[in-house]
């Protein structure tokens, strides 16, 4: 089900303490349209699902907290659950792929969190079953679960309070859980905005579930951009994000890399490649024009990798 407005601000109630109101930036480039940027890599621990993780344990009984915690996520998610366990004191375990990037993994670790690196079929079955063996915890999908998209959309609230005549938005899609949150609310507020999601070509199984009106699995190919993308879509978020979004916008590894350049040259700011997807999309014109607003979903990239992407040639 869509996240209601009273959900929506309730959470905002709810991760107050932990996560902060980041700002809306103009992007400083010519483009097809006006492009903003709402800067989610500024949060405590570079990401927006600090929002999701700090809602959902919010709601959750202190007996099952007191079990400890454990997510699938290949990085972000896992920063915050972990970030959001240790101010609360209990343990953290993270289930993450073979290819996480070694500075999400090690960021998790510096939080106090566990972490159990597995190939990448081990890993979405963790999400699909939402457990893993020997690890007796409270589960916490990175997604797919009503409580963290509440806190994502906590998002939308801050987008209409500081840009209230916005004419679209690109979201980074990786399991859907911030692009429906986000939009549940813009359709309530302000039905008039187009929602877009925003995926790699390497791994935008979101387009394919659409053009083909059911969830698909396609070709996944790991690639920089590591906190989205997949080889299908869960159905009850395919069902979501059909009614919601506007469509999919699906953008090249080197369109990817180049707003990564551009945003870190333009508004000196580091983003990662999902958030990266978001930018190229909106820049694209495919999400028409007018006011846009790229959600800048996270910065966690390791430098040496940034820094080659964003080199000369």
């Amino acid at each position: 089900m869509p996240v209601t407005i009273s959900q929506a601000e309730q959470a905002r109630r709810n991760i107050a303490s932990a996560a902060f109101r980041t700002p809306l930036v103009p992007l400083n480039a010519d483009a097809p349209a006006s492009l903003y940027l709402k800067l989610e890599n500024l949060q405590p621990i570079g990401s927006f699902k600090i929002r999701g993780a700090a809602n959902v344990m919010a709601l959750t009984p202190s007996q099952q907290l007191d079990r400890g915690v454990l997510t699938a996520s290949a990085g972000n998610m896992a920063q915050g659950v972990a970030f959001c366990a240790r101010r609360l004191g209990i343990k953290a375990t993270i289930v993450a792929p073979e290819t996480a990037p070694a500075a999400k993994i090690h960021a998790v670790e510096r939080l106090g969190g566990q972490v159990i690196k597995v190939p990448f079929a081990e890993w979405w079955q963790t999400f699909e079953t939402r457990t893993y063996p020997g690890v007796d915890a409270t589960f916490i999908h990175a997604f797919d679960d009503p409580h963290v998209m509440a806190g994502n959309s906590t998002i939308a609230l801050e987008l209409l309070e500081d840009l209230p005549d916005l004419d679209a938005v690109v979201i980074p899609w990786g399991g859907g859980g911030l692009a429906c949150g986000i939009a549940s609310v813009l359709r309530a507020l302000a039905p008039q905005v187009r929602i877009y999601a925003a995926e790699i070509e390497t791994a935008a199984p979101l387009a394919a579930s659409l053009a083909a009106g059911e969830p698909r699995v396609i070709d996944y190919k790991p690639s920089f951009v590591d906190g989205i993308g997949g080889k299908t879509v869960f159905p009850s978020m395919f069902e979501l994000g059909r009614k919601l979004l506007d469509g999919s916008v699906v953008v090249s590894l080197n369109e990817a890399a180049q707003a990564m350049k551009l945003v870190a040259e333009r508004n000196r700011v580091i983003v990662e490649g999902a958030a990266a997807c978001a930018v190229a999309a909106a820049r694209s014109g495919r999400a028409g024009s007018g006011k846009i607003v790229a959600i800048v979903s996270g910065g966690n990239i390791d430098l040496s990798k940034f820094a080659e992407l964003v080199a000369p040639g």
